[in-house]
């Protein structure tokens, strides 16, 4: 098999960033962004992702984290694009839920019949909706070429003012929920996906964000992996992705 690995250096006046990507890692990971708990995002998406990731930024935080969040969505999508290649063999789309999941609508001996055909594949389908805690987040993503992020129930807490009282008590509260989004709104553009991220119900800062960072990397978790029953075919009727 192909080693899906790559290698991205992106400097610009704002930011230096360096990456190596191994899609096909173990979720190993050494991330040192400056940013406290952006590292602790990067590093639980490598983990549950199952990618070896090495991210380093040094950025111009002295304005503010703006602009090292977002171009390390960027690099990363531009590491995920190199190491997917032309994307042959690949699942492409990760999504799905356990059909125990009640948001299924399926009654219980729906469900019990449903258990049992996809006993052997469940697992396989790659979970996407996370909880944490009180939180509980969703995501979708397509490969497709076509960058297109959906972001939804979060516009409430996009700009919401950050007390110093709430600095003090957790430094994710100062990580603005529009952070994350530029985060992957960067990655969308570069890596050529369609990601839908949605907080389905949640209201602490910190709970949110990791329950995004973590649907997102079971999401990519699912959608980067070979399938062999296409193997070495794109999974498109266009012929190119």
């Amino acid at each position: 098999m192909k080693n899906r690995s790559s290698k991205i250096k992106r400097h610009t006046l704002e930011t230096q960033i360096s990456i190596q990507l191994n899609l096909d890692g173990k979720g190993k990971s050494k991330i040192k962004t400056g940013i406290p708990f952006f590292d602790h995002m990067l590093t639980l998406f490598a983990k549950h992702a199952t990618v070896d990731l090495t991210l380093h930024c040094d950025g111009d935080l002295a304005v503010d984290a703006h602009h090292t969040v977002e171009d390390c969505g960027i690099a990363l999508g531009q590491a995920f694009a190199l190491a997917l290649g032309d994307k042959r063999g690949i699942r492409r789309y990760g999504h799905g839920f356990h059909p125990q999941n009640p948001s299924t609508g399926l009654r219980r001996a729906e469900v019990s019949e449903e258990v049992k055909r996809s006993k052997a594949t469940a697992t396989q389908a790659g979970e996407a909706y996370v909880p944490m805690d009180e939180c509980l987040a969703r995501c979708v993503v397509d490969f497709s070429g076509r960058p297109h992020l959906v972001w939804r129930g979060l516009d409430k807490f996009s700009q919401k003012n950050i007390s110093d009282a709430e600095k003090n008590q957790d430094t994710s509260s100062a990580f603005r929920f529009g952070l994350a989004r530029e985060f992957f709104q960067g990655f969308t553009n570069e890596a050529r996906c369609n990601l839908h991220l949605e907080l389905l119900y949640g209201d602490e800062p910190h709970h949110i964000v990791e329950a995004l960072f973590k649907a997102f990397a079971r999401a990519v978790d699912a959608a980067r992996r070979h399938d062999p029953r296409i193997a070495g075919q794109l999974p498109s009727t266009k012929g190119r992705l």
